[in-house]
């Protein structure tokens, strides 16, 4: 049973590159950034349901240069197979340090590159 619940973790953790949500209590936004996933939040005012996604779509997320991810920048999102072609949300990274550990694509391999 081992052996598969964390195959499935793998698999989900090398599928998602972000989350996009309405907003974010502070330790889960946190842990996503520790983790090297995107927290992104919907616009003020805007939910999945205010721009008819489903689910069903594939979203595109343009960050730019990676040396150039800021805190709280406005990033789009770029929507396939859905009634909206691209919609605003704003990454919910809140500090520069928090931007580095996505950079190393989470803490932990931060850590072990500044062990090596």
């Amino acid at each position: 049973h081992r052996v598969d619940r964390r195959q499935r973790q793998m698999c989900i953790r090398d599928s998602v590159k972000a989350v996009i949500a309405v907003s974010f209590e502070r330790i889960h936004r946190s842990n996503l950034a520790l983790f090297g996933l995107i927290p992104l939040e919907f616009m003020p005012g805007e939910s999945a349901d205010s721009l008819g996604l489903t689910g069903k779509e594939r979203f595109d997320i343009d960050l730019g240069p990676i040396d150039h991810i800021k805190p709280d920048q406005e990033v789009t999102v770029t929507v396939t197979g859905g009634t909206i072609s691209s919609f605003k949300t704003l990454l919910r990274f809140n500090t520069e340090t928090e931007v580095m550990y996505f950079r190393h694509g989470g803490v932990l391999n931060y850590c072990i590159r500044e062990a090596i």
